[in-house]
């Protein structure tokens, strides 16, 4: 009786060597194992590079790098065409009309720019991204982990701010996705720890630290448009439970942007110089002294830290700078809503 590969392995249609499903290449003949669907994701690549979606190019070349040895010439190749696809997706070449939309208002954003933009934001978040914000909403793995989370919280303050700050944090998590799906970077849908907040964890590395940046920062932005609304409606209804949950989604997108590690804050960082970030401790020091919010001291130090010590980009990203200023001075405001009081369990 002839033997039979295992499940988890392939033959080399090469020389015929048996090979695990985890190896890239044969250890024989040095074939790429998965040859045919390479071809087949570069040829899809190269017509959504010419049909002028970056996105989509992005995302099938970064599938493409992910099915490479990591020690190739190829991938090599693969990872230098990614981030120049990126850095043109950046400067807004042939993005989808909405996503320039996007970019270019992100762009833009000044430390008062986004007070008087962040209302238009809104409306463009609600228009562009509605199906986006409901698509997370399919995944079982989300909706269960939300409703943990919403369980703690309302046996503590209710289910009127549990829902809200539960649905506000999402939001916030949808904002790295949207940023993701943009630069085509493979990741998991939001995932909700009781108690402690959500996470997106990314499948696919980014390609620089300006991508990395605007991964980042693209959540508090969101989060900051839920904020707004939970204050513009606590405004229109008088509702301390609105109010509540304006602050504190406020407060935890403000807490996000502690330049350190892996949270939004330290990953917008990467991508601004050493000037740069003394700008943004200048600004973080500015709105602690007008709003006396405690935490802001906290991202002060941890910003002057970074100013000045550690490695930084020589050319900052102005972009990076102006969002992450603007997010502080926003988010700072609006940490000193208060309501009355919260809802009686």
């Amino acid at each position: 009786m002839p033997e039979q590969a295992s499940p988890a392995t392939l033959r080399c249609p090469g020389c015929g060597t048996e090979l695990s499903t985890a190896l890239l290449s044969c250890p024989q003949c040095q074939r790429l194992v998965h040859a045919d669907e390479l071809k087949a994701l570069a040829g899809q690549a190269e017509a959504s590079q010419r049909a002028g979606d970056l996105s989509g190019a992005l995302a099938q070349w970064r599938s493409v790098q992910s099915l490479l040895p990591p020690e190739t010439r190829q991938h090599a190749l693969i990872a230098e065409r990614i981030a120049g696809l990126s850095t043109e997706l950046e400067r807004g070449g042939a993005a989808r009309p909405a996503e320039r939309g996007w970019s270019k208002g992100v762009a833009g954003l000044g430390a008062l720019g986004l007070l008087a933009w962040k209302f238009k934001f809104l409306l463009v978040l609600a228009l562009t991204k509605g199906k986006l914000l409901l698509l997370g909403l399919t995944k079982a793995s989300t909706v269960l982990s939300m409703a943990l989370s919403m369980g703690v919280y309302w046996s503590l303050w209710g289910w009127r701010f549990a829902l809200g700050f539960v649905a506000a944090m999402y939001v916030h998590e949808m904002g790295h996705v949207a940023a993701l799906r943009r630069y085509g970077i493979a990741a998991t849908a939001p995932m909700f720890v009781p108690g402690l907040g959500a996470f997106v964890r990314y499948k696919q590395h980014r390609a620089s630290a300006v991508e990395d940046a605007r991964v980042g920062l693209s959540g508090p932005l969101w989060g900051l448009a839920a904020a707004v609304a939970a204050w513009a409606a606590s405004l229109a209804t008088s509702w301390p439970s609105l109010a509540a949950i304006a602050h504190a989604s406020a407060w935890l997108n403000l807490f996000n942007l502690l330049p350190l590690g892996s949270l939004d804050g330290g990953r917008g960082f990467r991508a601004l110089s050493r000037p740069q970030r003394w700008i943004a401790a200048a600004a973080l020091a500015g709105m602690w002294f007008w709003t006396g919010e405690a935490l802001l001291l906290l991202l002060l130090i941890v910003a002057v830290g970074r100013a000045m010590a550690g490695e930084a980009p020589q050319a900052g990203h102005r972009s990076a700078l102006l969002t992450y200023v603007g997010l502080v001075v926003a988010l700072a405001l609006l940490s000193l809503v208060r309501a009355a009081e919260l809802p009686a369990n």
